[in-house]
């Protein structure tokens, strides 16, 4: 993968009279050209949205922020002297909170937003592992707002990709902070046993329900057209359960073998996440009656598959 060459990580990028932007030093085949860290508002203070990673030091091993070096400079470069009102984040991934906590030791300003959360899955990790020093002042629930110098934003908990992800709306303006949840360049990893593929798309189905005029997820390019995205989003998740269950229905009860069928010409350092994906997909349908393993292989449970 190839990294656009008008992006540049530290620089700041306006995309709106309240929206900034400050791309992070870690791209990889899960943070696309790196993670987008937002700055919200034009007055006297303003807001950080996913701090992201803050150099090797803390992220040794973790392929997918293992070069955060010099990203809280960057931001706080950005912020200019302004107050920092609240450094937010939309998940505890380690390349999306790390640097909340040396953010809030240079600008005093408290970490609002998801709650801590710190979990080893059963598998390998398809993307960015959790960040175990992550410690809110304050956590926010659905519906919650906080505002600052003409910005108002609001918490939309938007659980799947993890269970405590959080969107926020930026009222002034129709905008919303997507995280990992919706984006542009690619689905987003559900990794069991806390990833959820049900919370997932009830979560997609809020957004779709909403009238967000644009996204800016933490990787990869703003979302223009939200709801006709998360329609197709909604439809290629219902279209890979057909996929699950008519490989099944045929006897195909393996992972790795659902994987290889179903992605194909797939870049081989992103089979771990799409079997983590397959996974959350059969872990669904278990929940629904519709499939049972044993081992490590699984079985259609009740009528065929539809087509």
């Amino acid at each position: 993968m190839s990294w656009p060459d008008s992006i540049r990580a530290g620089e700041t990028e306006q995309h709106e009279p309240l929206v900034r932007r400050v791309l992070a030093p870690n791209p990889s085949p899960y943070t696309y050209t790196g993670t987008q860290t937002w700055l919200v508002g034009a007055g006297e203070d303003v807001a950080i949205i996913d701090p992201g990673p803050c150099g090797s030091g803390q992220s040794i091993g973790d392929p997918a922020d293992i070069n955060g070096e010099g990203h809280v400079d960057a931001i706080l470069r950005a912020v200019d002297g302004r107050r920092v009102a609240a450094i937010l984040c939309t998940h505890t991934h380690r390349d999306h909170s790390p640097a909340a906590a040396p953010l809030k030791l240079a600008t005093g300003a408290p970490i609002i937003g998801c709650a801590p959360l710190v979990l080893k899955d059963d598998g390998p990790r398809a993307d960015s592992a959790f960040d175990p020093d992550y410690a809110p002042d304050r956590i926010l629930s659905d519906g919650e707002q906080i505002a600052g110098d003409g910005w108002t934003l609001e918490a939309v908990a938007t659980p799947g990709h993890t269970s405590n992800h959080i969107c926020y709306a930026l009222v002034e303006s129709g905008a919303l902070f997507t995280g990992d949840h919706v984006m542009k360049w690619s689905t987003s990893v559900v990794s069991p046993p806390d990833g959820d593929m049900s919370d997932y798309m009830a979560s997609l189905q809020k957004l779709y329900d909403r009238e967000d005029r644009v996204y800016y997820p933490a990787h990869g390019p703003a979302v223009e057209n939200p709801r006709q995205l998360v329609r197709g989003m909604i439809g290629h998740r219902r279209q890979r359960e057909r996929q699950i269950l008519n490989l099944l229905e045929s006897g195909e009860g393996h992972i790795p073998d659902m994987v290889a069928a179903m992605y194909k010409g797939l870049d081989l350092r992103l089979t771990g996440a799409a079997g983590r994906s397959v996974l959350a997909h059969l872990v669904d349908l278990q929940n629904r009656g519709q499939a049972t393993v044993s081992g490590n292989r699984w079985q259609r449970i009740g009528g065929a598959a539809t087509a």
